[in-house]
């Protein structure tokens, strides 16, 4: 049992005890991060003056060399070591010696810890923002291919009024979008650096914080050492951030299956990204879509599992802490492959643009524009609203749609209809003169779709 404490303790830990309390088959995933602040500290010291330069140029070229062995599959990981802290202290140890013991001068395992879970988090934050960027430059491809590709839009899942499905896809953009802002925001305020806070109450070294915090990229150093050390906010905010994008994912992969489904038919999915049935031949599924939606569940317990443990922790740290890690790890290599798949799924579908346009054109998405056509002729929105109504039950005990009907079956249910009727009632002309921003028309559309490429642009 490879552990940095026991000078206080007569008997061995118990092995239950002791492997209930190791976290080394799982804080090893941050084995990078503890080598990095490893190094920072190192250094800070020698320039310090707590080591002497010899000793802290020593001290990092043994880190390094830790650090390319295992790389390198020259040295492994194993259980004998308590955590990974463990690990490097006793193998840096055994590579220079004595010199070795000094890497832990000025430092507690408490803001080790919570260092090495900041770099991680942040380094993770950025991979996940680079993979939501390309997802958004996936969704504006669609945008621009389709401003003139009709199909339903829905509320309760009923058809209601025709949109673009350049405009549908614009939508789920802006999720993205706020998404990303989101990943931004919490990698700006988890960037200061907890190392030198000690177990709790700082240390009476000269360390020179503000040198540590520059050397590993923070914004600078944390303000109070207690704070430090027994928060994980940044972490809590982080898993929040993946459950949204979980969430808008879930919400998109419903709609990718509904879409594929016989029934539908708006999209099909590329073979790569669908799986069959082992009796049914005929069957081509969704599998992707499906476990996208339903890994979102595991990414929301993830988020309440941290909340939850740290309610009713007092300050400063405790060893509930430690649980912030292996829910926290999986969340997050769970959001990163769903964001990756989802992606190569919607660059990969094919859309079949007569069904939707058929769709749209078989629902009564018009009829909202067939009560505006009243209006425009004079007749009382209300007085409209019970005149198409009446059009609309005509039509569906009839089997057909308001595009189908002749001018004699309009004017029997009220003499105000003209042939321009038709016109009005287009799929063209309902959502083409609906060019107010935000809304479906092609100049609208074009005008987001600016904006959109200029937002991407701006992010690289």
């Amino acid at each position: 049992m490879a552990q940095l404490w026991g000078g206080r303790f007569t008997k061995q830990t118990d092995q239950l005890v002791y492997n209930f309390n190791a976290s080394i088959s799982f804080d090893q995933k941050f084995f990078k991060q503890d080598i990095e602040g490893s190094i920072a500290h190192a250094t800070m010291l020698g320039k310090a003056g707590i080591v002497t330069e010899e000793e802290s140029a020593n001290i990092v070229a043994g880190l390094k060399g830790i650090y390319q062995d295992v790389q390198d599959g020259k040295l492994e990981i194993t259980s004998e070591y308590e955590d990974i802290h463990s690990f490097v202290e006793a193998n840096l140890i055994d590579r220079i010696g004595d010199t070795g013991k000094k890497l832990h001068t000025g430092r507690s395992r408490n803001d080790q810890v919570a260092l090495d879970m900041r770099l991680y988090v942040r380094d993770e934050i950025k991979e996940t923002e680079e993979l939501i960027k390309d997802l958004l430059q996936e969704l504006l491809v669609l945008e621009k291919e389709n401003i003139h590709t009709y199909m339903p839009g829905f509320t309760h899942l009923q058809k209601a009024q025709p949109v673009t499905f350049a405009h549908h896809i614009a939508a789920y953009f802006e999720m993205f979008k706020r998404d990303y802002s989101r990943l931004v925001d919490c990698r700006n305020r988890l960037n200061l650096c907890p190392l030198g806070s000690g177990a709790l109450a700082g240390t009476t070294y000269p360390l020179d914080r503000e040198l540590t915090a520059s050397l590993l990229n923070f914004d600078g150093p944390t303000l109070n050492s207690m704070d430090s050390v027994s928060d994980r906010d940044y972490v809590i905010e982080y898993l929040n951030a993946l459950s949204i994008i979980a969430m808008h994912l879930s919400r998109f992969s419903e709609e990718i299956i509904i879409w594929n489904s016989n029934e539908y038919q708006f999209i099909e999915l590329d073979d790569a990204y669908s799986t069959g049935s082992s009796i049914m031949p005929q069957k081509k599924n969704p599998d992707i879509a499906e476990l996208v939606r339903g890994k979102t569940g595991r990414v929301y317990g993830a988020l309440m599992s941290m909340l939850t443990t740290m309610k009713g922790i007092p300050l400063a740290y405790d060893k509930d802490m430690q649980e912030d890690k292996e829910l926290t790890f999986d969340a997050i290599d769970t959001v990163k492959g769903c964001v990756l798949l989802f992606t190569g799924m919607i660059k990969t579908m094919k859309l079949n643009k007569d069904k939707m346009e058929a769709s749209a054109m078989k629902g009564f998405t018009n009829a909202t524009d067939a009560a505006d056509y009243l209006v425009k002729k004079g007749v009382p929105f209300r007085d409209a609203h019970g005149i198409i109504g009446r059009l609309v039950l005509y039509c569906i005990n009839n089997q057909k749609s308001l595009l189908d009907l002749s001018i004699d079956e309009y004017k029997a249910i009220d003499p105000v209809f003209e042939e321009d009727v038709y016109d009005a009632i287009s799929l063209e002309t309902c959502v083409n003169l609906r060019n107010t921003i935000g809304a479906p028309g092609p100049d609208a559309m074009q005008k987001v779709i600016d904006i959109n490429e200029a937002y991407l642009k701006s992010l690289n």
